[in-house]
């Protein structure tokens, strides 16, 4: 099992470890600091080994990364893994503001029901199965997450169930919330955002998420 050093500290960047496996273009990891899409947030980008990763898959508790076909690394080689930081603070951030913004739904709109969501570097969204327009609502939680991302409440991170790898997040005022992503470490390093609604077909709703700040 690849041990996930991206939870324990989602701030580092660079990361020296062994390949574990070697299959053709894919490879393991025995540790990695480089997150693969998961829970709707998308893979880091970076390199291994001074090859760039193509992409990043997680299978049940290991991690598989595609690499060049002309990649050289050999099972048990030492390699060190670099990330995009810009990339993933911006994702961190994005990821936890789509989270806030999800939390305060289910709060204020009993029977409202997600049906997808996506973490990209530029913006989050949320895809809700709604019968009418959900504009009117959108200031409203604007507001109210952004009271909260100001007021600077520590993100605090864990395991529900470590051996399957269940993962939560909790900040004062709100119940434990399952979720396996990159967090930062206070609601404040997000920085303001704005909501836009985005209408995607009957019954289906669409909010999207925004950074006010790089």
């Amino acid at each position: 099992m690849t041990q996930k050093v991206f939870w324990q500290n989602p701030y580092q960047t660079d990361h020296d470890t062994f390949v574990a496996s070697v299959d053709g273009t894919q490879i393991t990891l025995e540790s990695t600091i480089f997150f693969a899409f998961s829970g709707g947030q998308e893979s880091d980008y970076g390199t291994i080994g001074g090859y760039p990763v193509i992409s990043a898959v997680k299978k049940g508790s290991e991690i598989i990364y595609t690499l060049p076909d002309d990649h050289q690394l050999g099972l048990g080689q030492s390699v060190h893994i670099e990330i995009d930081w810009e990339r993933r603070y911006r994702l961190m951030r994005l990821h936890f503001a789509a989270e806030l913004v999800l939390e305060l739904f289910y709060k204020a709109v009993p029977g409202i029901k997600k049906v997808g969501a996506h973490i990209a570097q530029n913006k989050a969204r949320i895809d809700f199965e709604w019968p009418e327009s959900i504009s009117p609502m959108l200031q409203g939680f604007a507001d109210e997450a952004n009271r909260i991302i100001e007021s600077g409440l520590t993100i605090q991170t864990g395991f529900d169930d470590s051996k399957n790898e269940r993962r939560y997040w909790e900040i004062e005022g709100f119940s434990k919330v399952p979720c396996g992503g990159t967090h930062v470490r206070t609601t404040s390093e997000i920085g303001p955002i704005r909501l836009k609604r985005n209408n995607i077909g009957r019954g289906k709703e669409r909010v999207e998420i925004l950074l006010d700040t790089q």
